[in-house]
């Protein structure tokens, strides 16, 4: 293993990111320093992708690091929103297995994906489905954090009408459906190109017998 990728700049960006999760983790019941860090979190993880590119150190493993970070985060905060945060966890760790066995280019395999699911994947979640799909996974917990401690910002312009606090829930949860249905449709590809594999190993082992047969009945 060339261990230099372990020091490329994105990827210590990644560690840092790791470092704030844990730490916002453990001050979970002080919102506003919650929040900060997290925030924080969540917005170098804009920024480790952007330094790969422009340094020129993109790599395998820190595509994989980028996402498993996203998901012990977002796991992390989903389990202690909601009892039923866990099911949603459990999907998201179910497609980084599906997406990243193939390698770390996950994005470039929806070749065969339906329009909808294209259209959230083109340009790297770079389009207006894109974004919208991604606000739901990313945003959305953070958002629910803020409200379910709304008391706690008593300040906030948002605070004083109670309609524009449910607004963004209503829509980065439209976002979030949007995601969950491309989710579904590559653990289904996934489970299906794993069944493939297993037709073409059945179909190559009685090829083999065949052939094993045909060499025999003619000696």
């Amino acid at each position: 293993m060339n261990c230099a990728v372990l020091f490329y700049v994105p990827n210590c960006v990644g560690y840092v990111r790791l470092f704030l999760i844990v730490v916002a983790w453990f001050l979970y019941h002080q919102p506003v320093v919650f929040l900060v860090l997290y925030s924080l979190s969540t917005f170098l993880d804009g920024v480790d992708g952007c330094l790969a590119r422009r340094l020129n150190q993109v790599s395998s493993f820190g595509a994989w690091l980028d996402v498993w970070i996203d998901n012990v985060g977002r796991t992390l905060l989903w389990t202690r929103l909601h009892n039923w945060g866990v099911f949603l966890s459990c999907l998201e760790w179910t497609v980084f297995v599906c997406t990243h066995s193939p390698g770390g280019k996950w994005k470039a395999s929806f070749s065969t994906a339906p329009w909808w699911a294209k259209a959230v994947m083109d340009n790297g979640f770079y389009t207006p489905p894109g974004v919208f799909a991604i606000a739901g996974i990313h945003v959305l917990p953070i958002y629910l954090y803020y409200y379910q401690n709304r008391h706690v910002f008593a300040w906030s312009v948002l605070h004083r009408v109670d309609v524009l606090l449910t607004v963004p829930i209503v829509v980065l949860a439209m976002g979030r459906l949007l995601a969950l249905a491309v989710e579904l449709w590559v653990v289904q590809s996934h489970l299906s190109s794993l069944a493939h594999i297993e037709e073409d190993k059945h179909v190559r082992s009685l090829t083999v017998d065949l052939g094993g047969v045909h060499s025999d009945s003619g000696t």
